[in-house]
């Protein structure tokens, strides 16, 4: 199987027609000006030549902006320099993010034309409530359209929602997921919301009129949705937004995040959570005071069974005596277990 790359072609608050409560596209992205076609070549050379073709499946993806509100001529200009890539065989394809209410029949000719496969909605909440608290500018219904549209036309289709947001609570966002599921995304980003400079959002949280969710909080939260999103075969690209030199501990001086549930590994803190649910689980079902369990799983899922700094170890052992014993089987499906008890209080 190949391995996956992305290039990323940032393309900060270009087009974007609203100043999100919780956005500062610069900071996120790490630049402060628009990238030209020479910009984006450079980028994919420089990329290019660090990555052996020969086990790859490489994607140039503009993120950052509302590409698709973007002056027609500028998404031309950029999507030509990626078209040659695909043309040469140097790149399998291309892929854009984008508003729902960008979106439409003209568009989508226009992107096909130059072969993009795959359009990511920033969607943030089915609850058209808080999307209008958050300034989102669109309505569930606009998600709605244009996920429609989308997979009419052929392309792969993906959604992006936050957890977090202004005055939304665990149900919206469990509703939110649940609702996006009817829409049939291929693919799905959750991104727990983070208080970032320079935003309405910063100046609320300072006058005490928002308060973020606390790293714990946003675990218990997003385990719900990803098991959703699981259950439906739905791929999980990106739990939490990427660490970066401007995304990163509030307290690191470069950092532009303010608070929230910042964690530089925070998708493993999710996933590690969830086998500590599942192995608890199991435990519980045997009718024996366990002393030693021994857990086999794929290789894959080995860190996450452990846990971030061997978490769920220390937690077992902590709250219920037991330790924990991990074995690796490649012939064991990812995310599935076996579990053997080794040792009772009774031996």
């Amino acid at each position: 199987m190949k391995k996956q790359y992305i290039i990323p072609i940032f393309v900060p608050h270009l087009g974007c027609p609203n100043d999100c409560i919780f956005c500062n596209q610069k900071s996120i992205s790490g630049q402060k000006k628009s990238v030209t076609k020479e910009e984006a070549k450079k980028t994919i050379d420089n990329y290019l030549a660090s990555i052996n073709k020969e086990d790859a499946e490489i994607e140039i993806a503009f993120f950052g902006g509302s590409f698709t509100a973007i002056e027609k001529e500028k998404q031309e200009e950029l999507l030509k320099v990626a078209y040659e890539y695909v043309k040469e065989g140097k790149v399998e394809s291309i892929r854009i993010s984008t508003r729902p209410d960008c979106i439409d029949k003209e568009t989508l000719k226009r992107l096909k034309q130059y072969k993009v496969k795959t359009i990511e909605l920033g969607v943030q909440s089915a609850n058209d409530y808080i999307l209008k608290r958050a300034n989102r500018g669109h309505s569930f219904e606009d998600v709605k359209k244009a996920s429609k549209l989308i997979r009419w036309y052929g392309f792969k289709l993906g959604h992006q929602m936050m957890i977090g947001l202004p005055e939304s609570t665990r149900i919206d966002e469990i509703n939110t997921a649940k609702l996006l599921i009817k829409l049939k995304p291929k693919m799905v980003r959750i991104y727990p919301v983070l208080v970032v400079k320079n935003t309405k959002l910063e100046q609320e949280y300072e006058e005490g009129k928002y308060q973020p969710l606390s790293v714990v909080q946003a675990i218990e939260i997003c385990k719900e949705i990803v098991r959703l999103f699981a259950d439906k075969n739905i791929d999980i690209i990106r739990v939490g937004l990427q660490n970066t030199n401007e995304i990163s501990d509030p307290q690191n001086k470069q950092s532009e995040v303010v608070a929230g549930p910042y964690h530089p590994a925070f998708r493993q803190l999710v996933e590690s959570a969830m086998w500590y649910d599942a192995i608890v689980g199991k435990i519980k079902k045997l009718n024996v005071k366990v002393k030693e369990v021994e857990v086999t799983v794929n290789p894959i899922d080995a860190n996450n069974v452990i846990g971030h700094k061997k978490e769920n170890v220390l937690k077992l052992k902590d709250t219920y005596d037991v330790d924990l014993i991990l074995k690796q089987d490649e012939k064991i499906k990812q995310g599935k277990s076996k579990i053997k008890v080794t040792k009772t209080y009774i031996d």
